[in-house]
């Protein structure tokens, strides 16, 4: 079930406000978890036994590590409870991938099991690991009920596609947290802000990238066209994910934590992947780069933990060479960045950082949108002129046009801009009074455009549903 879809937004999300806010506070958890399971079964019938089962384990592997802490059997358990987790993750996102590539290595013909990837698996299976290597850290104490932990891990406003809630940021939450006017009307702007990005801004974008990476007659304007809307999309589209996943856990009393923050200001990429999927970078940072030993130690050394990082972050993508490809293109990126470039970007104008990490970002989403090496070859190709078509032609200047109004929107919204605007104005005696009653005119405003593209349009998921 989608986010940005009439049955979730007029019939699914209703019932759940009414059961959930009539309940007494004793079943407001067997509420959401219910209703969790039920969202998750609408897009997954088969493989809800998959989360059930995810659950279990690791609810089991924490009271044994919590049990035995700081003896042989703890550690046995953590290892015990990666094992499964990576193991299942592992079979159905990866094994296909692997069964090809030794197929085409060895010359052999083993059989494709053809599964299908479990909405969301990458996400809950991160968020799982991460709960038991807190537990065994000390950072967060076992959940002692398997409802109270199927809430958290089935939670439905960020099941599906993040951002990776941490057990430790909302554990007192599990079983205390506040309900209110202000969070419930937040929450409520969050998400309709959310489904404004993805629905008028980010579909539109994809509607030119497909134009503009399928268009009969090409031109170097069209393959920058084309790279310069998926780019945009992305953001949009994920973000606008998160907007509805934070705001709807606000409603509910859950605060979870910021998943972006206007990466395409950054001035290094650096800067710009501790804005984008905060979440996911600050994962693979707490859980895999640290106890690899981080910068510590060696330059070589130092060089294998961000190679391992990237690699894994690539690969966490998608069972594909380009996600590969593209995660050790940003690991050899920030390794001279940090060793060479950074002292030299801190020199140049705003003006040259900024465009310099949006080119490197740009050329990074040209190899992530294309799944061969012979496709991301001919689009970079494409761009650079380097193909017998040419520079511009009549159909990439039509649909530039066209679409002119909506990236400029986009543009101009994916920078602070408006939100500062916004601040300002609020802070504003006369001004701001009037802000407070136009506001929720606005939204209402705004939800009833959205509602009627939903029913003009086809099915849309969110880009990051494939990982």
């Amino acid at each position: 079930m989608l986010f940005s879809s009439i049955s979730f937004i007029y019939y699914f999300l209703p019932l759940v406000f009414i059961v959930y806010f009539l309940a007494p506070k004793t079943y407001k958890n067997m509420v959401l978890l219910i209703s969790s399971l039920l969202f998750y079964f609408f897009g997954e019938p088969i493989y809800t036994s998959i989360l059930i089962f995810s659950t279990i384990v690791d609810f089991i592997h924490s009271l044994v590590i919590e049990k035995y802490r700081g003896q042989k059997q703890a550690k046995i358990a953590l290892i015990s409870s990666i094992v499964i987790n990576v193991s299942i993750l592992g079979f159905f996102k990866y094994y296909d991938f692997f069964i090809e590539n030794i197929n085409v290595l060895l010359q052999t013909d083993f059989e494709l099991l053809g599964l299908s990837l479990p909405i969301g698996i990458s996400f809950f299976t991160f968020q799982t690991m991460s709960y038991t290597i807190d537990v065994y850290r000390g950072e967060a104490k076992a959940q002692k009920s398997i409802f109270g932990l199927g809430t958290y891990i089935a939670l439905f406003p960020q099941l599906i596609a993040g951002p990776i809630v941490r057990y430790k940021t909302i554990a007192e939450e599990i079983n205390k947290r506040e309900h209110s006017y202000d969070n419930f009307a937040y929450g409520i702007s969050r998400f309709v802000i959310g489904l404004f990005k993805k629905v008028l801004i980010a579909n539109a974008l994809g509607e030119l990238s497909v134009i503009a990476i399928g268009a009969n007659n090409m031109s170097v304007l069209f393959y920058w066209i084309g790279a310069i809307a998926f780019s945009i999309q992305i953001y949009f589209d994920f973000s606008g994910y998160s907007d509805m996943a934070i705001g709807l856990g606000r409603i509910f009393g859950f605060h979870f934590l910021e998943n972006f923050n206007y990466p395409y200001v950054s001035k290094s990429i650096s800067e710009f992947w501790s804005r984008w999927h905060i979440s996911l970078g600050s994962w693979f940072k707490d859980y895999v780069y640290i106890p690899l030993g981080g910068n510590r130690g060696s330059r070589l050394k130092w060089f294998r933990n961000i190679f391992i990082v990237w690699f894994l972050t690539g690969f966490w993508h998608g069972a594909s060479w380009n996600f590969v490809i593209w995660g050790l293109y940003f690991g050899m990126i920030l390794f001279f960045e940090k060793l060479y470039l950074k002292k030299l970007l801190e020199r140049l104008p705003s003006v040259f950082q900024h465009a310099y990490v949006l080119f490197i970002i740009l050329i990074s989403f040209v190899i992530f949108n294309n799944e061969s090496l012979a496709d991301i070859v001919l689009y970079l190709k494409g761009m650079f002129g380097l193909l017998n078509i040419p520079i511009v032609n009549q159909e990439s200047l039509y649909y530039l046009k066209s679409y002119s109004t909506i990236i400029i929107i986009s543009i101009i919204g994916a920078t602070p801009f408006v939100n500062k605007c916004y601040s300002r104005l609020s802070n504003h005696n006369y001004i701001g009074k009037f802000i407070n009653i136009a506001e929720p005119l606005g939204y209402i405003a705004l939800i009833l455009i959205i509602t009627g593209y939903l029913v003009d349009a086809s099915f849309n998921p969110f880009l990051y549903f494939r990982f």
